[in-house]
């Protein structure tokens, strides 16, 4: 079972949010999406704020696509491209694992499962994701989406490592979940 039709022709924010609870895998290998971060074109911290280049090409081309791209060089980071006005992307930060446990444990060198795909980075490890993935729809092999199997409560909050809109409330999450790249402050509380 796939995620319905026009799932990712709408804005980032809402997608973003839409994302909690769904099941992705790659090749095999994969679970329940716990946390994301929306971007769109018209926000100084998307990589599509300045225009198309080689390295965004894939966020100006049809949506539901990943966009993979090396963050500080160093770790791969998983989008999903949107079709909403604006466009703009789903950065998939933290999954709770529930597919392949034993080749996420062995790409990722530990067994401590809140650590397979707790972050951007040690996600796309998990997972195998690398820049070969760029530009492949997500809900084709080797990717696989599935709907959420129940409503989830949302925690909302700034996104994180950024340098510009800092602020933004664009960072989504399963409240609660052991599975988050970092915890989410509580209503309220200050810096």
């Amino acid at each position: 079972m796939s995620l319905e039709a026009g799932f990712f022709a709408r804005d980032a924010v809402t997608v973003a949010r839409a994302l909690i609870g769904v099941q992705l895998s790659l090749d095999g290998v994969g679970g329940i999406v716990v946390e994301t971060e929306a971007y769109d074109r018209e926000d100084p911290a998307s990589h599509a704020f300045g225009g198309r280049t080689s390295r965004n090409a894939v966020m100006f081309g049809p949506s539901g696509r990943a966009y993979v791209y090396r963050s500080y060089g160093l770790h791969w980071c998983l989008n999903v491209v949107c079709e909403g006005q604006p466009k703009g992307a789903v950065l998939i930060r933290a999954l709770e694992p529930t597919q392949g446990l034993g080749r996420m444990a062995e790409r990722r060198g530990t067994q401590d499962a809140p650590l397979l795909c707790s972050g951007p980075g040690k996600l796309c490890q998990a997972l195998a994701v690398t820049h070969a993935h760029n530009g492949l729809d997500l809900d084709r092999p080797p990717f696989a989406l599935a709907p959420a199997e129940r409503p989830y409560v949302i925690a909302v909050g700034p996104r994180i490592g950024l340098s510009k809109a800092v602020d933004t409330p664009w960072r989504f999450g399963a409240a609660g979940s052991r599975f988050l790249s970092r915890p989410f402050k509580p209503a309220g509380a200050a810096g």
